[in-house]
């Protein structure tokens, strides 16, 4: 091999020896601890939030000598967390990590802590079902485009001639209409829950639950619930039931949400109880009118009435003065308070336990 060859394949390799590893972040150790880095060598103050952690904390990171801010923490339970770093004050999501978790305002950092064994959220050698987004000019919001995320369970394309169930399914405040698929993974906890032969085929539609703009100003954003009752009615199921192979009655509908989605479901389905014959809802922003909403309903007509929350969570008193509320008017209904907060940890557990009781 000639000589300048030679020199130019030694340089490259003294070149690229020189060069530092790629920064990671998260990384995930077998322990389950996890380290964060960001590259801010500018920054004089780096801090870390993640959603198991008191809201509104800040936990220090360190600074190296190359610039580069690190924190390890846990171990952590397998799950999966939102966290995001602040740097001088501003906020912002892992710049190297491509799991986002999209908001109607703001981003963050997606974190998955695997365990040992595959949880029911994974994504397992099953048949897979479909997940597509709509779009649909909306007669109640002057107009405007929206879209909608529309879960179909395996078969559906080739099963020309079944109908389905359907559960319209709501996000939070400040997520987006394919939070329940992004960081809820619903999709894979529909999948192997009907792998496991413990649920009926299903259609679930997931539209996007701020109809009025999240930043608006407060007395604009009191009337989103009742905005977003007459989308879901007047826009969203009559598009549902014109595209989809959907069965269009009480019997077979079904409606549930978690935190601002959980008061939606609860104010959407007990004032409409000819229209959804189950509600569920999860961590739930309850309505501080919600026993006016009572006077519709008839013990005979609701299926199925479940709710659940994290007793670490900041709207757990809602849900056991519901709970408590519903027991003195001799209502029906199922109440599960469990460990945890306000995060997608116990959304997801909800949903896998929720999901089976619909439609038997």
């Amino acid at each position: 091999m000639p000589k300048t060859i030679l020199l130019t394949v030694s340089l490259l390799a003294t070149l690229l020896g020189q060069q530092p590893a790629p920064l990671l972040s998260p990384e995930v150790h077998p322990d389950r601890r996890v380290t964060f880095r960001v590259q801010a060598p500018k920054a004089a103050d780096v801090g870390f939030y993640g959603d198991w952690m008191p809201v509104g904390s800040i936990q220090p990171m360190a600074k190296a000598a190359n610039g580069v801010w690190s924190l390890t923490v846990g171990p952590l339970e397998p799950s999966i967390y939102i966290y995001s770093f602040t740097l001088d004050g501003l906020t912002i999501a892992d710049p190297i990590n491509p799991r986002m978790k999209l908001r109607a305002r703001t981003s963050a950092s997606l974190l998955e802590v695997p365990g040992s064994a595959p949880a029911l959220w994974d994504a397992r050698d099953v048949p897979h079902g479909s997940v597509e987004i709509n779009y649909q000019k909306s007669k109640v919001l002057n107009g405007e485009t929206r879209s909608f995320w529309v879960y179909t369970p395996p078969g559906y394309a080739e099963k020309t001639k079944q109908r389905y169930p359907v559960l319209y399914l709501f996000h939070g405040s400040n997520d987006t209409a394919g939070g329940w698929v992004l960081a809820g993974q619903a999709n894979y906890i529909l999948d192997n829950l009907l792998a496991d032969g413990k649920l009926v085929p299903m259609v679930v539609v997931m539209p996007f639950g701020h109809a009025v703009p999240f930043t608006a100003a407060r007395e604009i954003q009191a009337s989103n619930t009742a905005t977003y009752e007459r989308y879901v009615l007047e826009d969203v199921l009559p598009f549902v039931e014109s595209k989809y192979r959907v069965l269009k009655d009480r019997q077979h509908r079904a409606i549930a949400g978690l935190s601002m989605g959980g008061g939606q479901s609860l104010t959407i389905g007990l004032k409409h109880p000819d229209r959804f014959s189950a509600i569920g809802a999860f961590s739930a922003a309850v309505p501080q009118n919600i026993e006016e909403y009572l006077g519709n309903l008839n013990q005979h007509q609701l299926k199925l009435l479940w709710f659940a929350c994290g007793k670490d969570d900041f709207l757990y008193a809602r849900s056991t003065t519901l709970d408590a509320l519903l027991t003195k008017r001799k209502i029906q209904h199922t109440f599960r308070d469990t460990p945890g907060a306000h995060t997608y940890t116990v959304w997801r557990q909800y949903l896998g336990e929720f999901a089976p009781l619909l439609f038997r």
